[in-house]
């Protein structure tokens, strides 16, 4: 098999978690901005209430753009190579992205939320799949890790330029026009980034076209299909449906009063999660991967509603908490860049990790709108809300026993 040397290997890794610290820009960006987008663009007619079920849907409109971009664009690499996949991620999250400066009514936002979503999904599976098969053996814990913690990084990115600049319904497009930078990058991984070797060799050794997604669903790799949905889809929707209403929630107690509390909340939720991410494939290299994933479950579960029931914006102690649970809760996610690559053999690798990661996309929109209409009935009450959603996570002390249980972090070929 061909391989990369040192220098290709360390720019193939720069590069992919450089394209997913701004994939993370653009995960972040809404939670901190939704009220202010929607104070901007509905005028008068904004309500609290209004503002939350908007929140809801541009969430949702991210979140089913992403599952159908992880399917469609994810694909595309085990099509097309890795790179060339990851460039036309990267251009769709970005230019969508900053076309939303020029919105001007939440519906049109709403559209190019769908449309960023597309290139979000579709750059995890490809850029995960593009590092595994680089940096394989013993070091993969590690790497898987660094690129997960890069998604967090992100966020944390955001979160902080919106403390220097805080996000208003008077400026907020700033903030579109940023995430549109990246643009330059997916160029340059078009023109400039080296492929895989193990998928140029898998490629060079088919025999017949390759139809990955219709072989996930054959007998052979059918139950593995399945595994992988499930897994990834119970944090997935705990993530979203949950987790990220402690920002709108902060916007509201905080108010016009502290308009950057918002902001350093999601700085606090981000510097833990970039911890967690990079923890969590430590964790399942060490524990295995069914008991650190049942252990990461019911922590999540006891921290989110902790998070909810036990603290709230502006207390002490509440960006502690808040901390806490942004580490906890994305250890999911380091434990799923390890993982999911190691479910499929080369030739699927990134339909199959693009598939398990963003079917619970799919899912998760249907939750996030279940959420906002729950945050309606309930009043607008942000506690009570987060508390129901977060027990999704106990779910996990049950799905992960029909996963297969591995304690190498080799790759399949």
């Amino acid at each position: 098999m061909s391989s990369l040397n040192t220098p290709q290997r360390i720019l193939v890794l720069a590069v992919s978690f450089l394209a997913l610290v701004f994939d993370g820009v653009e995960l972040g960006l809404m939670p901190v901005a939704s009220l202010s987008v929607s104070k901007s663009l509905l005028g008068a007619s904004f309500t609290p209430e209004l503002g939350g079920e908007w929140f809801a849907r541009f969430t949702a409109a991210l979140m089913l753009g992403a599952a159908f971009g992880g399917i469609v664009l994810g694909s595309l690499g085990d099509r097309i190579g890795r790179t060339r996949a990851m460039g036309v991620c990267i251009l769709f999250y970005s230019v969508f992205a900053a076309l939303g400066a020029w919105a001007r009514d939440p519906w049109q936002m709403l559209a190019l939320r769908f449309l960023v979503g597309l290139g979000v999904g579709g750059l995890w599976p490809n850029g995960i799949a593009l590092v595994s098969e680089c940096w394989s053996g013993a070091s993969r814990p590690l790497v898987s890790g660094t690129m997960m913690a890069g998604l967090n990084a992100g966020i944390l990115l955001l979160s902080q330029l919106a403390r220097q600049w805080p996000v208003t319904p008077d400026s907020w497009r700033w903030l579109f026009q940023f995430a549109g930078v990246p643009a330059l990058l997916g160029l340059l991984v078009l023109v400039a980034l080296p492929e895989s070797p193990r998928w140029l060799d898998s490629r060079g050794a088919a025999r017949s076209p390759v139809t990955p997604l219709r072989e996930l669903f054959q007998p052979a790799l059918l139950r593995l299909t399945l595994v992988g949905v499930l897994i990834s889809s119970i944090p997935m929707i705990g993530a979203w449906s949950a987790s990220k209403w402690m920002i709108p929630w902060a916007d509201k107690v905080a108010g016009a009063a502290d308009s950057g509390y918002k902001a350093a909340t999601q700085g606090w939720w981000a510097l833990g999660a970039v911890l967690g991410s990079f923890a969590g494939a430590q964790l399942a290299s060490r524990l295995g991967r069914r008991t650190s994933y049942a252990l990461i479950s019911l922590a999540t579960v006891v921290v989110t509603i902790a998070m909810f029931q036990g603290t709230a914006p502006l207390r002490p102690g509440f960006h502690a908490v808040v901390f806490t649970q942004g580490f906890v809760a994305t250890l999911f996610f380091g434990w799923l860049a390890l993982y999911l690559p190691e479910l499929f053999p080369t030739r699927v690798r990134a339909t199959g990790s693009g598939l398990a990661y963003n079917s619970g996309r799919f899912a998760t929109a249907l939750g996030v709108l279940a959420a906002g209409f729950l945050f309606s009935a309930l009043g607008g009450d942000y506690p009570r809300v987060g508390t129901v959603c977060a027990s999704i996570y106990a779910l996990g002390l049950i799905v992960i026993w029909w996963a297969p249980d591995r304690r190498s972090d080799d790759l399949a070929d």
